[in-house]
This record gives structure tokens, sequence and C-alpha cells, in this order.
């Protein structure tokens, strides 16, 4: 439901409008500093000694050597930090203990002087193993033979609603119905199935993950990090340790190279921690290579997704059962989460009556998956999409018609139970098939059209604040533990602060986030930041607005109703009689000790009991793609003509950070369809590197046009969603129907490369000729289909 007050034409000074964002120029003149930029007197360098089996016992490790080298302070094992971390299920380990579980796990680490030292150091640490079977397919993996990798998940702490399997490899199961999906299936016409699989994508941020970690002799820990959420990392780490969180500092570096989901939790933080909780009092240093990225890091989850819809000969549908398998890697990560997002949008974006969703995270001897933009979207998208299209070919029907007639709208009850509202999607497809004349434009030979949608969830319900800091001469500090990590929070923040207040924009500043200084924040993730920070800061703003207008209604003889703030004076809202800067109202008032310190919490309340990761949103996150192609029959490759991007915003705050995330998305989404592939042999991983593994460049980039959506909700800042995390979603799928609309192939795995496309026309051409055969034996043979 859109609020009514939104609707009118309202004026804006700061929202709306795109001012050079608050990073650019530190950036762009190369003075913004980052993690690696940041030394400590006495600091120590880590280096992490890591497994070459994918799955084996540790027998013994012996460090003497590597300790009795020149320049080494200390070695430290699993041993000396025996205890579990973990968000949603507590299951990792600072360092391997007992047996390794993927190869690449870290064994042991050294801190040295510098880096070289502690490099050389590793190789004189001596680890005996013996090597375990390994399991490395999620369907192998859930197996009753199967060998178990963790055996004693039964027994690891877990957050409420996630549902680990004893005795299995499954460390999480989601199940969601809607209707009887059975009674479905008896009443449909025509039943379709389809298997889709995914890959793994790495988050290649330029800058690789860092810890700067001190912990003194009272187990104060002072941890300096890239991470992307401060507060959720102090409970991890209070939680594993044992200790109050008051005794754990989380400090963000004042910028962070790039994320994509993949800086949250503890990757190099933790080896820095097991450094640090040994090696007292002196600051340590983890940095990752580029190749400790790919195999130590974390990967986007490759996934098996099976498809099962009904429908009638008219193109109802009348059920669908979705299931669903994320390889997680060896530890649970973020998997227990993305099983929920994913189950819980696992069927689409789509009314359908009867809906059966069962999704599982499953344990394998890989490296760790985890958080990645898109959070199960992309994969659920790529299954549910694809399948739209040949259900929509087998019934003979427009591929987005049949979407537009199925499409959530405002009203429809979703397959979680929940009333859905604000819901833009059906008007983004409609504006992608304007856009690219659908029905009307013919491409010509070998040339196709591909259209996809995609709803994924926000976290929800999780909590938001905010300081604003009005400081002497009226300018402002925003204090708040949204972290800018490339995405434009920042900006967007300060707008919003800058609007509500009634200050120009660039009086407002926002605070590197600290947990010993910027309030509560859940985290910067689930595209969250704009809607939920934003909330917070917008009342934190109306809160010192507030007392600013209470101040100066004393000093000019009125009423505080009766003042309002613009550009940074208060004045009489008819314009009449005497105004006064900010500067001076508090000046008058307190002389030069002046300070007014507004406060802002957002909690979004909805009408279900308050459960971990609900399976209800306040609000979804929507959009679509459009894509055109041509397809080389003779190589398989793929020519991408146009992207069409359109994104329900709510309401676009700063218009050009929109359309740049449009655009960076499509990048992100043709990675994972086109380029991106881990290579590996056994648990050996072939491609570690940005030499080996493709991404693209801005020569593969093809035209792009961006369209903003703007359906407003009522509980957004000035009616804002979220964008920048989904903007990837469904451009595979869109990219996959249009090679189906050129060449009549259908790809079902991940990613799309010519060499699938080839074997796929050479299995279209071989049916094609047996048919023929079928129906006329003298055929065979003859290249022209007719008779010998």
């Amino acid at each position: 439901m859109a609020n009514t007050d939104l609707d009118s034409v309202e004026q804006y000074d700061a929202i709306g409008t795109s001012p050079d964002r608050s990073d650019a120029k530190s950036k762009a003149t190369g003075r913004a500093v980052f993690i690696e930029d940041m030394h400590f007197r006495g600091m120590l360098y880590g280096k992490v000694l890591r497994s070459k089996f994918a799955h084996a016992r540790i027998l013994s490790i012996d460090t003497a050597r590597a300790e009795k080298m020149p320049g080494v302070r200390g070695v430290v094992t699993g041993a000396d930090i025996p205890v579990l971390h973990g968000e949603a299920l507590k299951d990792d380990c600072f360092l391997a203990r007992d047996k390794v579980r993927y190869r690449g796990e870290g064994v042991a680490a050294v801190a040295a002087v510098d880096e070289e030292t502690a490099e050389e150091a590793l190789s004189l640490i001596d680890v005996c193993y013996e090597e375990l079977p390994a399991v490395f397919d999620p369907e192998e993996a859930i197996k009753p033979e199967a060998p178990l990798i963790h055996e004693q998940l039964g027994a690891y702490r877990h957050a409420p609603g996630i549902e680990p399997i004893s005795g299995t490899n499954i460390c999480n199961y989601f199940h969601l119905e809607k209707g009887d999906v059975d009674k479905g299936f008896a009443e449909a016409d025509l039943i379709i199935e389809d298997k889709f699989t995914t890959g793994m994508q790495q988050h290649c941020t330029l800058e690789t993950h860092c810890g700067i970690c001190l912990i003194d002799d009272d187990n104060r820990l002072t941890l300096w990090a890239t991470n992307d959420s401060p507060y959720r990392t102090r409970k991890e780490i209070a939680d594993a340790l044992k200790i109050p969180q008051i005794n754990v500092r989380v400090i963000c570096a004042p910028y962070i190279g790039g994320n994509f989901g993949g800086k949250g939790g503890l990757k190099a933080e933790a080896a820095a921690i097991a450094l640090a909780w040994k090696i007292r009092n002196k600051p340590i240093r983890v940095l990752f290579t580029r190749e400790e990225e790919f195999t130590s890091a974390i990967v986007r989850h490759p996934s098996v997704i099976y498809l099962k819809t009904g429908v009638k000969k008219d193109g109802a549908i009348t059920a669908r059962a979705v299931r669903m398998y994320f390889a997680t890697g060896a530890y649970a990560e973020k998997g227990p989460t993305i099983t929920r997002f994913g189950g819980v949008s696992g069927a689409g974006p789509y009314n359908i009556p009867n809906v059966k969703i069962e999704a599982s995270c499953v344990y394998t001897n890989r490296q760790l998956s985890g958080a990645m933009r898109g959070y199960s979207g992309p994969q659920a998208a790529w299954a549910y999409e694809s399948h739209m299209d040949n259900v929509a070919c087998k019934l003979g029907i427009d591929p987005l018609e049949f979407r537009l007639r199925h499409v959530y709208t405002d009203g429809d009850t979703h397959a979680s139970g929940q009333e859905i509202y604000s819901e833009g999607l059906k008007e983004c497809l409609e504006k992608i098939g304007e856009r690219m004349e659908w029905g009307k434009k013919s491409l010509g030979r070998n040339r196709g059209k591909g259209v996809a949608c995609m709803e994924r969830a926000v976290k929800t319900p999780f909590g938001s604040a905010a300081f604003v800091k009005v400081n002497e001469d009226g300018t402002v500090d925003l204090l708040s533990s949204t972290t800018e990590v490339g995405q434009g929070a920042d900006t967007v923040l300060c707008q919003i602060v800058a609007e509500e207040l009634g200050v120009p924009f660039d009086w407002v500043k926002k605070a590197t986030p600290d947990t010993s200084t910027t309030p509560y924040d859940t985290s910067t993730t689930s595209s969250r930041s704009t809607f939920h920070m934003g909330n917070a800061a917008k009342a934190a703003a109306a809160d010192a607005k507030g007392q600013i207008l209470k101040l100066a209604a004393e000093l000019l003889k009125t009423n505080a109703d009766d003042l309002a703030i613009k550009g940074g004076n208060v004045y009489l809202k008819d314009n009449g009689g005497s105004s006064l800067s900010i500067a001076q109202v508090l000046g008058k008032h307190f002389g030069h000790s002046a300070t007014v310190l507004g406060r802002g919490f957002y909690y979004p309340h909805l009408e279900v009991p308050v459960e971990y990761f609900s399976t209800h949103m306040i609000f979804w996150l929507l959009g679509a793609h459009g894509v055109e192609v041509e397809v080389n029959r003779q190589t398989g490759e793929v020519k991408i003509l146009k992207v069409y991007a359109a994104m329900d915003v709510g309401k676009a705050l700063h218009p050009s950070n929109c359309t740049a995330q449009l655009e960076g998305g499509v990048s992100m989404g043709l990675g994972f369809a086109l380029y991106e592939n881990f290579i590996f042999r056994g648990g050996d991983f072939l491609n570690p590197s940005l030499l080996d593994y493709k991404i693209p460049t801005a020569l593969e980039m093809p035209e792009i046009e961006p369209i903003i959506v703007e359906c407003a909700h009522e509980e957004g800042p000035y009616g804002a969603k979220g964008i920048g995390e989904t903007t990837n979603v469904s451009l595979p799928p869109a990219l996959a129907n249009a090679i189906y609309d050129a060449v009549g192939v259908r790809i079902h795995e991940l990613p799309i490369t010519p060499e699938k496309i080839l074997y796929a026309l050479k299995q279209v051409s071989e049916k094609k000729t047996q048919q023929r055969a079928d129906a006329d034996p003298a055929t065979v043979g003859n290249p022209f289909g007719g008779k010998k």
C-alpha cells in the first residue's frame, strides 16, 4: 500500500538530487585510507599455514622449529584457542582442531616482525595428517553413506529457526507450504519438471580480507577490520571467547575496498584474533593474499534446484514444488540463513495457490560459501525464471505475458502467508517490455530477446540506531555503524539527515563505525541500510531538529510548531518576523559550549511473532532484466546487444547512485552468467587467481538502459526501499531466455559457455535427425532431408 502523503508532489532540497558522493574526492585523489595503509607501533605480521587436504585428521603439529626462527614472535594452533564461532550456527574454529575439512583451511599461524619472516616460518611447521574420505557434491553429501563432515553437528549452538539434522551433512533444513500441492498437481492439465545448477562465484573485491587485532592482559580486545558489520562481529567474538561485549571493540577502516557480502564474519580476523589471544599487548595484522581470497575466504553457494509446476491449458498455475540444495562448504558460515532466504522465495514472485518448498544447506569438503550479492537470489532466480520460460514455451504463451498474469500485486498472499504491499514488480516488467518493444520489434536471425524478474527477502526484523550531533557552528556529525563499502550509503544517509534537519548537504559528515562510539546497527547487508538506518538517521535528525526549534522558540517568542529550518536557518513558517542561524540559536543559549544530540532507532514491527530471519518482510527487493542477444551457431559465442535493468527503489534518494547500482549489477550478473567458473580436481582448486578466473571487464560490458521504478513504501524514509544487493539477480536467466529465443536451446547449468551452447545445438540437431528418421527411415544420412 503506497503512502498517500508520498503520492503528492513534494519539494525536497537534498532528497532526489545527486550530489558528489562523500567518498568520491578522497578515492579519486588517492587520499583514502584503507586498512593496508594503517600501521601501529610494534605491529606484528601474521601468516597462516593451510591444509593441503580436503578432509583429514590432524595427528600432530610440531611448531618448535618455527618458534626458534629469528624474528618470529609466536606460533598458534587450534589447541591454543579451543572455541567455536559462527553466526546462525556456531561450528567454525579459529584454526582447525582435530581435523581439517577443506583444502585451504588454517591449521597454524605465525606472527613475526615482517611478512617475509612469517611466511618463511610456515615452512618450518610440521603437520602429520591421516587423510579421510571427502565429499564435494551436495547431492552426494546428503546420502546416508556419505562421510560425515561434522560428527558433532547435533551439539552445536544455533539460532532459533535453524534446523540442523544430527547425523547428516545437512546443517539447516527449511520447509514452507501454502495450500495443498498434491491437490494442485492433480488438477493440472500439464506438469513440467526441470533441474538447474549453479557453481561457485568469488567476490573479487580489489581489497583482500584483513584484520588487525590487539588483546591486552585484561582480555580487552580491539579489532581494526574491513568488516561490513562491526556489531555482529563484536557479538560473534564475545560469544566465542566468553568475554563481555564491552571488552570487544571493533573499529572499521576509514574506507573498505569492496564487499558484495564477502567482508562479513571472521576470515582474516579469525587468524589475527587467534594470534593475539596468545601473543598479548601487540597489534597483529593478517592480510590475505589473492590466492587466499579464492581458497580460504568465501564464495557464492553452488546450488542444485529442482522445480515441478502444474498448469492448466489456459496458463493458470495450479501448483509448484521446489527442492533446493545449497552447498555451504566445510562450515555453515551464512549458509543456514541463505537457505531460509532462498527457500522463502524459491517458487518465485508469483501468486500460486499451492506451493511446497524444501531447502537444505549441505556441508561439503570445499571452501566456505557465504554471503554474496543477492544472498541466494541469483541461484533461486536462475532456476525459477528459466523454468517460467520453459513452462510458457510448453503452453505456447508469450513469456512476458505469462509473468504479468501471475506476478504478485498488492493484496496477494505470498507463499510465506504474508499479505503483499508496495509491490512494484509488475511495473518493472511492464517498463522492460515497453523499452524492448516486446512483441513488436524483430531482431533477426540468430538473435533473441529474454526477460526475467525476481524478488528477494530483506533481513527482518532487525534494528538500527543513529545519533545526530549538531555542532556549535551548525554543522552535523552523523554517528552510525553502517559501513561504507563502496555502495554510497554514507552519502545517502547524509542526504536524509540534511533533508530532515534542514541544513545543506555538505554540512553533514558521517563518522567511521566504531562499536565504542557509534550506536548499534545489525549489519550493512541485505540492502537494508537506506531503509533501516535511513529511518534511524531521519528520526535522530528529527529529534535534534525538535530540540533546536524549542530553543529557537524561546528566543523568537513563539511556538516551536510555528518554526522551520531551511539552509541551516530557523525561520517562521509564515515567512514573517526574524530568523536565526542554528549557530546563533545555540550560541545565544550556551555560548561556546553548545551541542545538540539527536537519537533515533528503527525496528520494523510486523503482525507476526518475532523470529530470527523472519519469513515475513518489511519490504521485498524487486526487479527485472531484459536482454537482447546474438548467438553464433558455429562457435557458440554470445554477443549481448543490449541489457535493460529495472528496479523498484521506492524513492530514488540519489538517482545517479541508483543508476550506478543498476549498471554495476549488470556486470556482476554477466560474470555469474557467462564467465566465472571455479575449476576443481578433487579437492584442489586449479584457478585461484585473477589471471585464470575470468570476470567481466569494461570490454565485455554491453549497452545498458537503467530503469528506476518508484513504488513508495509507507515506512521507508521518503518512501525509499533498498536497491544495491539484487541488481544482478535476474540477469542470468534473462540472458538464458534470450539465447533460447535466438537459437532454441535451453541451458540448465551456469556459467553459460560456448561449449555448452554448441553441445545443446548438437543435441537439438541430432534429435531432429532422429525424428525425421523415425518418420521416414529413407532420409537417414541425407543432409538435405530428402530421400536417398
